[in-house]
């Protein structure tokens, strides 16, 4: 997102050009009216492309170890509290520092696939913003709010086409992630 800044809104638009050769010809064959089609599509694409790298990236092991290990040290840490232990209390902050250390291990671990699916995601969302900037009158029916504009904002700078994405994204991940018994920490 940084190097779209940077860039300038030249390299996006560009950058969104070049997916349009992919991305185009689906929206070709299912009608310019179901945009939200392709956005769920789209949605579903990088859903089972991000659970797929965090997959084969990230150790759900060392995950869910470090996660009951954690767990058991927060009880043991909350006993010592409450029982007014003090020595415990000394021995178990030289514990935490370890359990630190363990966490930030997680979090790389988290990041090293945020990369790889920014790489293929942002392009993605270029053409998908360079589309939907083109076509401003494009629709769709909302439940409780009817038919929306999808250029027009839901929240803050958050668009309507943006929510539906994220909407269908999480959905078609859970059920990617079930399927695939990804992440179950």
């Amino acid at each position: 997102m940084l190097g779209i800044v940077i860039l300038g809104e030249d390299f996006r638009d560009s950058l969104g050009k070049s997916v349009g050769f992919v991305m185009d010809p689906l929206v070709t064959l299912l009608g310019a009216s179901n945009f939200h089609i392709v956005l769920f599509i789209m949605a579903a694409i990088t859903a089972l492309y991000a659970t797929l790298i965090q997959k084969y990236t990230m150790d759900w092991d060392l995950m869910r170890s470090t996660q009951e290990k954690m767990r058991v040290f927060q009880k043991e840490f909350r006993e010592a509290q409450l029982s007014n232990n003090t020595s415990l209390m000394k021995k178990m902050e030289t514990q935490r520092s370890e359990m630190m250390g363990d966490q930030l291990e997680m979090s790389k671990q988290q990041f090293k696939p945020m990369a790889y699916i920014s790489i293929i995601s942002l392009p993605l969302f270029m053409w998908a913003y360079l589309y939907i900037k083109s076509h401003g009158t494009a629709t769709m029916f909302f439940p409780f709010w009817g038919e929306q504009i999808l250029t027009d904002a839901i929240i803050g700078p958050f668009q309507y086409w943006i929510f539906w994405y994220f909407i269908a994204s999480l959905a078609v991940s859970q059920l990617i992630r079930k399927a695939l018994d990804v992440g179950g920490v």
